[in-house]
């Protein structure tokens, strides 16, 4: 009697552990180098970077083409998105800016800096062409003195290096990047106050 009712709970276990989904693949970014440049400010903060809520989601977003989210259900970002974006851009700033120390504005090192690096994300998945595009805003500011912001807005298209998501997560490191570059460009041409 006891067989009868322990048999049908194995198989009951059995069937639900072989539709289990297989552990989700995990994906990061990785930094990019790009040119030197001096003159940028002695100190930067970079704020946390401002996502567009769709990419607000372990998983990795494909697409938001043709009014629809395309979503990779088994391959995910290693860590929260904005979180990866801010420490990838701090140490492309940090590269491209070597005479400038580069810190987060959420990090453990509280810093009294010259100039603040603000980014959104507008958008950062691939067009019906297979293209990444990345959409951004990107501003800097003084601390102290005369708030002089200057902004710009970036519209990135990179076509993935190879097939599939981990040719698109290259191009999403190539995109951001060039972001880099844009706001590392933003931040020599602003001068902090006096």
């Amino acid at each position: 009697m006891l067989k009868r009712r322990v048999l049908p709970l194995l198989a009951l276990a059995a069937l639900l552990a072989s539709c289990a989904s297989p552990d989700p693949k995990l994906y990061a970014l990785a930094t990019v180098p790009g040119p030197a440049q001096g003159g940028g400010p002695r100190v930067i903060v970079l704020r946390t970077v401002g996502l567009a809520r769709y990419l607000e989601r372990p998983q990795i977003v494909l697409s938001s083409e043709q009014y629809r989210l395309n979503v990779s259900s088994n391959d995910w970002w290693g860590e929260p998105l904005g979180a990866m974006l801010g420490r990838t851009l701090i140490a492309e700033l940090a590269q491209r800016l070597p005479g400038s120390g580069v810190f987060s504005e959420t990090g453990a090192i509280a810093v009294d800096p010259d100039m603040r690096a603000e980014v959104n994300i507008q958008r950062m998945d691939t067009d019906s062409s297979g293209t990444l595009i990345l959409d951004a805003q990107i501003a800097v500011s003084p601390t102290r003195g005369r708030q002089d912001v200057r902004t710009r807005t970036l519209h990135i298209a990179v076509p993935p290096p190879s097939p599939g998501v981990t040719g698109q997560v290259a191009a999403t490191s190539i995109a951001i990047g060039q972001l880099a570059d844009a706001l590392a460009a933003l931040l020599r041409g602003a001068r902090p106050a006096a």
